[in-house]
């Protein structure tokens, strides 16, 4: 069919207005996630764990300079991801921060985590826009104000926006029944992050939501995911030892009472005020949705109730593990805007706006008559949903402001960059290179690694790293940082391998054991860290360290300026 002048020149309107929408929300929510990114100095946020993405994507690319790649990670002999059985999980995620990683490592790793936020929450936008969503700015006020913690864990340095950019595109290639792309897709995903389930679950549902629109079994998406994600995990550079370390990850975190260890703060649950007052908006928009789902119509329910199912499951793993946070309530958003444009639209769609000439024209191709006059009530009924939209505009706004008040505090609360800087380049300098040394708090890791690279560590990432590999020593590791091992230095030296050990100043109870055992000394002390030695032989305590806090193997203070100050990831 032949398109007129006109009906181009009107569908050329709307795709500029959508590109202004596009533009002025990408502007919008690229300040936003810069105020807050930069509201600290450090690599945010919460946990350390962004020093050490960005600093493997570093050694990434000096493995890629220097024809050895991927580079072997040695840093963590004791676990898992010990030389031999290191997997990258994050691996695209890691290749697509290198370019960041060139100069002042801290502000590139920064910048990228501006950038990948700001990309996640735009695609979300953008799907809307391309369903040609009513009040389509109203819904991005709510995409920024539905959660506090979705701000700021979207802030840490980390792969989950990718994840969500991932997922968007999944639903597109859907709702579009382009089927053979999700192979792609899912290939892409599996190399950039573990998450890639969330996109499979994508799948399953969507085949389910079919089956009940339509009566049959839509097997294409199916074999087109699976097969990508096979090909992500075969096509891979470390094959198959990425089979194993998924399956460690699936065991740990859905059976977490297996274990003795603790992991990460993020695998535990909400309590339901927490759940409920951290998140208020996407719960409002899950009821919301849930009232306004109408299942009556098979055909023009199956986005909406594709929606519903998937916030419905991410909403009950966010209740479950902090971890979903991050995903769960953009979606929830938009659950409600899939599930309220019905009503939204009503007998007056966006249509109407036309000339009548070109309506005439898109006449065929509808499923009702919108050339027909209006009735004076609708006109009415369309001036109240405007006004209702500005008035929910203006509250969503509110609540973004105390979200950003919030998130903003959180964010300026983490450790700054500095922290631990010192006492980790202390041991760059005075500690003999490739020695393992006892962390007690495997949280420290990605700090000592991003500062401290020329040493190895007991514990990092994760806890049950240590736990999968040596059981036995986990717990034993477990014993001695909580201060139930009264005599921890031979302990460590031969069941650990270690003759340094770093702590922070929260392990009262270790240090006090240590430090009254007559087995260790103490070569650097200050308001952060503490570095004890462990002594050939037990003698007596340690005296008082001077006023200055921080001595050197002679026992002489070592001046401030003396530590490095080396920036380079």
């Amino acid at each position: 069919m032949k398109i007129s002048p006109k009906l181009s020149s009107a569908l050329k309107s709307e795709t500029a207005t959508s590109g202004v929408q596009l533009a002025a929300a990408a502007i919008i929510i690229a300040l936003i996630f810069w105020r807050l990114q930069f509201s600290t100095d450090a690599i945010c946020c919460g946990d350390f764990d962004g020093y050490y993405h960005v600093k493997w994507s570093r050694l990434l690319w000096e493995g890629l300079r220097n024809r050895s790649f991927p580079p072997i990670f040695t840093w963590l002999p004791l676990t898992t991801l010990n030389p031999r059985d290191y997997v990258d999980h994050h691996f695209l995620f890691h290749i697509f921060q290198i370019s960041f990683t060139f100069g002042n490592g801290r502000l590139g790793a920064k910048i990228a985590s501006v950038i990948f936020a700001s990309v996640a929450v735009l695609s979300c936008y953008w799907l809307l826009v391309h369903h040609r969503i009513r009040y389509v700015l109203v819904w991005l006020v709510a995409l920024l104000a539905c959660s506090s913690p979705f701000l700021y864990r979207l802030n840490m340095a980390k792969a989950p926006p990718f994840a969500i950019v991932y997922l968007i595109g999944g639903f597109y290639l859907l709702f579009k029944r382009r089927y053979w792309l999700l192979a792609p897709l899912a290939f892409i995903f599996t190399l950039t992050y573990d998450m890639f389930v969330l996109l499979i679950l994508a799948v399953l549902i969507w085949v389910a939501v079919i089956g009940w629109t339509e009566r049959r079994f839509e097997w294409r998406p199916i074999v087109s995911v699976l097969a990508g994600t096979a090909a992500g995990f075969i096509i891979n550079p470390y094959f198959p030892k990425n089979l194993n370390l998924f399956y460690q990850h699936l065991k740990m975190k859905l059976v977490l009472s297996d274990f003795s260890t603790k992991v990460g703060q993020e695998w535990s649950p909400y309590n339901s005020w927490e759940f409920i007052g951290n998140s208020v908006v996407a719960c409002v928009a899950m009821v919301v949705g849930y009232i306004a789902f109408d299942h009556s119509d098979r055909k023009r329910a199956e986005h909406p109730l594709f929606f519903l199912i998937f916030s419905t499951a991410l909403m009950i793993m966010t209740a479950r593990w902090k971890r979903i946070a991050e995903y769960w309530p953009p979606f929830a958003v938009m659950f409600s805007a899939f599930a309220l444009q019905p009503w939204l639209v009503g007998v007056r769609s966006v249509l109407t706006g036309l000339p009548k000439d070109v309506v005439e024209e898109l006449q065929p191709f509808l499923d009702r008559d919108v050339t027909g006059p209006q009735p004076i009530a609708e006109d009415r009924r369309e001036l109240a949903r405007t006004i209702g939209a500005a008035v929910i505009a203006v509250a969503l706004g509110v609540v973004l402001f105390f979200n950003l008040r919030v998130t903003m505090a959180d964010i300026r609360s983490s450790e700054s960059h500095d922290y631990y800087r010192a006492g980790a380049t202390w041991m760059g300098a005075n500690v003999t290179p490739a020695q393992l040394v006892f962390n007690t708090d495997w949280d420290d890791f990605p700090r000592l690694f991003y500062y401290d690279p020329s040493h190895n560590y007991v514990s990092g990432l994760d806890p049950t790293y240590l736990f999968d590999r040596d059981p036995a020593l986990s717990k034993l590791y477990d014993r001695i940082t909580l201060g139930d091992e009264e005599d921890p230095g031979p302990l460590i030296r031969d069941r650990f391998g270690a003759r340094f050990v770093f702590t922070d100043n929260a392990h009262d109870k270790f240090f006090n054991n240590a430090i009254e055992s007559g087995w260790f000394d103490i070569v650097y002390e200050d308001t952060e860290c503490t570095i004890l030695r462990i002594r050939e032989q037990k003698g007596e305590p340690p005296p008082e360290l001077p006023e200055s806090g921080v001595i050197n193997d002679d026992q002489e203070p070592l001046a401030d300026e003396e530590l490095p100050q080396n920036e380079q990831p």
